[in-house]
Order: C-alpha cells, then structure tokens, then sequence
C-alpha cells in the first residue's frame, strides 16, 4: 500500500472528487502521508440520495442470503487486505503494530457474525383468535447513517455498518479527517465485493461537522449509529428528536479499575499499564481511575509508578515502542492542559508524564503516562473524559466504597473488578453500573455479545443479536383467513 494514496469518497459505487484537497498528517512524524478530499454537505447529501435510490430500487433489503453472502465475500476480501489495514492505521493513526493487528483483527469476525444475523432475521406467527393470525416481522429501517470516529476507525465503522447491512439497510458513512485514508482503504474493499450493489454503501470524509449534521436532520435517514464523545452524542439526540428519530450511542467512558487486596499484582500492574497506553490513552475504555483498596494500596502505586515511568514511546515501526502517539499536537496540547488543572485543583503529580518536547519524537505528537493522585470524585479530572494516557488513583476500604466510587461518574461503559476471591467479583459486577464488566482483565470485547454504555455512555448495543434491533423495524399483519363479520 502507498503511503502517498489520495483518499477521495465512494458514492453510488463511484469513487468522487469535492473540489477541496488536504494533506493527511501523520502523528508519530508531522509528515505530509497522503491528501484526502475535504467534503461536507453536498456530498453528504450526494451520498444520502444513492442510498434512498439503493435501498428502493435494489432488492437488498429482499434477499437475506444475498445479504449473508455479500458479508461473508467480505471479510474474505478484507483478510486479503488485512496488511493494508494494519499498516494504514499504523501511518494515519499512530497506532503501534501489534495495537493495529488488534483492531483489524476483529473486522472479519464481525463480518462474519453479521452474515449468520442476516439470515436469523426471524419474526413469529400468532393465533391471535379462530380463524385470524397476527404474523410479527422485521424489517429494515431504510437507510443508515454511520458517524465513524478517528481513534479505531477500521473496526468502528465496520462495528456499525455490518449489522445495518444484515438487517437490509444502505449505509452512509461519514468519516472525519484523521481517518481519510482508512475511509478509502474500507471504500476500495468494499468496491471489490461484487455482491453488494452500488449505492448499498457510501462513504465521505469532512474536515468538519456540516455533513455529520444533514446525516442527522435529513427525513431521508431514519437511523443514526455514532461512536464518539458525550458531548457531542447529546447534540445529535437532540437534532434527531426533531424527526423522532432513532439514534444508535456509544459514548464516552472513564472505566474504573477496582483492586481489591488479594487481587494478582503481577498481573493487575501491566494490565493497567497497558489500559493507559493502548491506543495513547484514546480509547473509550481506557482504564483511567484506578481504585485501590488500602492494604495494598502503597505497594500498587509503588509498582505502578515505576512501570509507567519505564514505558517507552515511539512510532509503529520501531520494535521497542510501547506507547504510540496521539492523533496529533493539538491533543497533546489538550491533555496536558487537563492534566495542569488537575494539579492546580489540588491533585498529586505522582509521574508526571507529558508532552516530548525535545529530540526525534518531538517532531510527533507523543505523551507519556500519568500518574495522579486525587482525594475525592468531585473534581473534573475524575469526572470528564480525559482521552489521553492519564490515570487517576483513590483508595477504598470496603466493598461498598469501591462500588460507590466507581459508579459515581456520568459514564458506564465498562469496568474492571481484580479480586482471586471466588464471589467477590461477580457480586461486585452485578452492582457495577457498567455495560461491560472485566473479571481479572481489561476491555473483554466481543463481536458475539451485545456492547454498549449505561447512562452518559450511550444507548442502544451493538455486537450479539441486539446488532441488528436498531436498524430494523417491527410490522405486525394480521389476516383474517376465516372470514367471520366484525
């Protein structure tokens, strides 16, 4: 693959110019990577009108095993590419090589899984009273709006697209800058893949927020699926009550990782190492409060202090790397801000990480872990989505403070229980206000179950058979088969 590639937009089966060019950027460098056309509105609406046309003119939404077949011609055609994926995300994306196989890893499988779903897409028949049956069916919304966010782009996307299409949708998908060259990679797959017809699938990228925007007002897109920040999920809930339309949420989280004192430290330090510096911190899982209960409290900030100072920073192609940079200066910038705030508010610097101002690296966007200690939830640096390899430490003393204290935020999107107790963590977990809950481990994602957020951190699920419910809706018929006056 070309690292010099121009990403341009697929629309209607056609890959499309806007007029408007930019340079891709890559974060472990500040170098010029490629150039991606730069569209907004009009291509948004462009796109919106092929996936109407699609959806009605097509018989896709008709044919589930044209569906299932599409799909699954599909995760081959990406297992073919899976060397361009993972180096794509590596150059664009910043992510160290073993992160990018991680990412792109989970693409077919999720492909495949939604190939089963398309042809499990049952309703049910019943004998509502003599001689009238009520048969209950499924069927596909109409046309899908996916808003695919910068940080896990590659699976992100195909997280959203693959159960609208099993459920028979068309898809418009926006892609923001930082992932242009991921939208073009996705686009050039799925052109490949015969099965799927033209205008089924769409995909722009914007620079900025205007074609995200028609995706969620337009009366032509019924649902909207969105990864990203709370924020910004709020100002799309509220666009889309306009037309009462659905949305599709997962948002911002602030996973809490509760250590209780006969947890493993072997194993519970380099896992909260690599919670804080998968990604550089940027992901909406990142474990970024940690919880320790007060007998062992000492000695886990003692060994965690001295991992996190040892983790090396560097680009993807460079073996001994172990935190890759941020998707770019302005985040650096950002985060640190953040992290001289919490400071100023009364938090203690336990490493301090930060920004790499001075030899190669400079030239990129990298940041080191942080360690800070905090006495209380009140503050922001506990409260907000920091998105950037930044921790905070609070200690507990009973089972019940820790669940208090992990459930006191907005968020819930996962959290994390340490304990070899045999009870103890499921009797904690059940307590958790948290859509994904981690026994002795970090992020347990999987395709096969339902994914999503408690209060602040969205709503709706994808994964498992919950995928599709948001993009289909329920029709009941009923027919009278022994005619009988009313």
């Amino acid at each position: 693959m070309s690292t010099t590639r121009h990403a341009r937009h697929w629309i209607g089966g056609e890959f499309v110019t806007s007029g408007s060019q930019q340079d891709t950027i890559s974060p472990a460098t500040g170098e010029v990577i490629g150039s991606y056309e730069d569209g907004g509105g009009e291509e948004a609406q462009r796109a919106i009108d092929a996936a109407a046309t699609a959806f009605k003119q097509t018989s896709w939404r008709w044919e589930p095993y044209l569906r299932a077949t599409a799909l699954s011609r599909l995760a081959e055609a990406y297992e073919a590419r899976m060397g361009d994926v993972v180096e794509t995300l590596c150059t664009e994306n910043g992510k160290l090589r073993g992160e990018a196989g991680f990412e792109a890893h989970f693409i077919p499988r999720a492909l495949r899984f939604a190939s089963g779903l398309a042809m499990h897409n049952f309703g049910r028949v019943t004998d509502t009273r003599l001689g009238q049956q009520t048969i209950s069916l499924r069927q596909a919304v109409g046309v899908a709006g996916v808003i695919t966010p910068w940080n896990s782009p590659a699976y992100l996307s195909i997280r959203s697209i693959a159960p609208a299409l099993a459920a028979g949708c068309a898809v418009v998908v926006k892609f923001p800058k930082q992932a242009a060259q991921s939208a073009h990679l996705l686009s050039e797959i799925f052109a490949s893949v015969d099965d799927i017809p033209a205008g089924i699938v769409n995909v722009f990228v914007e620079s900025g927020s205007e074609g995200a925007k028609l995706l969620v007002d337009s009366p032509k897109v019924p649902v909207v699926s969105y990864t990203g920040s709370t924020a910004v999920g709020r100002v799309i809930a509220e666009g889309a009550a306009k037309n009462l339309k659905r949305v599709s949420l997962e948002l911002g989280g602030k996973t809490p990782h509760l250590v209780f004192a006969d947890a493993d430290l072997n194993v519970v330090v380099p896992t909260i190492v690599a919670s804080s510096s998968v990604f550089g911190g940027q992901f909406c899982m990142t474990g970024s409060r940690i919880l320790a209960h007060r007998d062992i409290a000492g000695e886990l900030v003692d060994r965690l202090s001295h991992a996190l100072k040892a983790v090396e920073p560097g680009p993807a192609d460079k073996e001994t790397s172990q935190i890759g940079p941020l998707i770019d200066k302005a985040a650096v910038d950002r985060v640190d801000q953040i992290v001289e705030e919490a400071i100023a508010a009364g938090a203690e610097a336990i490493v301090r990480g930060g920004p790499i101002r001075e030899g190669e690296l400079a030239k990129g966007a990298f940041y080191r872990p942080t360690l800070l200690r905090v006495p209380d939830t009140d503050r922001d640096i506990v409260q907000k989505e920091t998105f950037g390899p930044v921790q905070t430490v609070q200690v507990f003393d009973t089972e019940e403070q820790a669940i208090d204290l992990a459930n006191d935020t907005e968020y819930g999107l996962s959290a994390c229980v340490w304990s070899r107790d045999v009870d103890t963590p499921m009797r904690v977990s059940r307590q958790l206000e948290a859509g994904l809950v981690s026994i002795n481990s970090w992020a347990n994602l999987a395709i096969e179950s339902e994914e999503g957020g408690f209060k602040a951190s969205g709503q709706g699920r994808l994964g498992g058979l919950a995928a599709m419910e948001d993009f289909v809706e329920y029709k009941q018929i009923t027919q009278d088969y022994i005619p009988m006056p009313h």
